[in-house]
């Protein structure tokens, strides 16, 4: 079975951290995603999701740190079934995102303005395996090959219609 799910949007608030007993963080913050899209009646509407997320280990530390309320990110994670019985013994659920990897997509003008970065512009906070490629993995590439050039060509444009007001960012 497959379950990916991959979400761009604004944090709607602070991350929080906390920490099990083992000593591993644990961070929960919400994002909060858009469409736009017309209706059957060619009405503009808009159509907002607000999807928890959690943030396990180096990965939820470094979202508490460098991450803030409207915060732009990609996550890419799995979606899973929370279950609980709340205090007032009713049995209790919702979905939500576990987060296996982000990406902080603020400008560096937008993190010096809102103070959210310490000098680090875009920290890519994906899991080790993926963000360091084994030595092996690095040797066992082809050697590229290098092509006489050539007269350039103009790149063919592909033409795309599509409203502006379609675009949700």
């Amino acid at each position: 079975m497959y379950n990916k799910v991959i979400l761009v949007g604004n944090l709607t608030r602070d991350v929080e951290v906390r920490y099990s007993q083992s000593g591993s963080a644990i961070g929960k913050v919400g994002i909060a995603t858009s469409r736009k899209f017309k209706s059957a009646t060619g009405e503009q509407k808009e159509e907002v999701m607000f999807i928890d997320l959690t943030f396990f280990g180096r990965t939820a530390e470094i979202a508490n740190q460098y991450l803030r309320k409207g915060s732009k990110v990609l996550v890419e994670g799995r979606l899973i079934l929370e279950q609980w019985v709340a205090q007032d013994g009713s049995k209790r659920s919702r979905h939500s995102v576990t987060v296996e990897s982000m990406k902080m997509l603020d400008t560096r003008a937008d993190s010096m303005q809102n103070n959210q970065y310490n000098n680090n512009n875009g920290y890519n906070a994906a899991p080790a395996q993926q963000q360091q490629p084994s030595y092996q993995q690095q040797t066992q590439q082809p050697p590229v090959q290098q092509m006489a050039p050539s007269a350039p060509q103009e790149p063919k444009i592909p033409e795309i219609d599509i409203d502006e007001d379609e675009i949700p960012f």
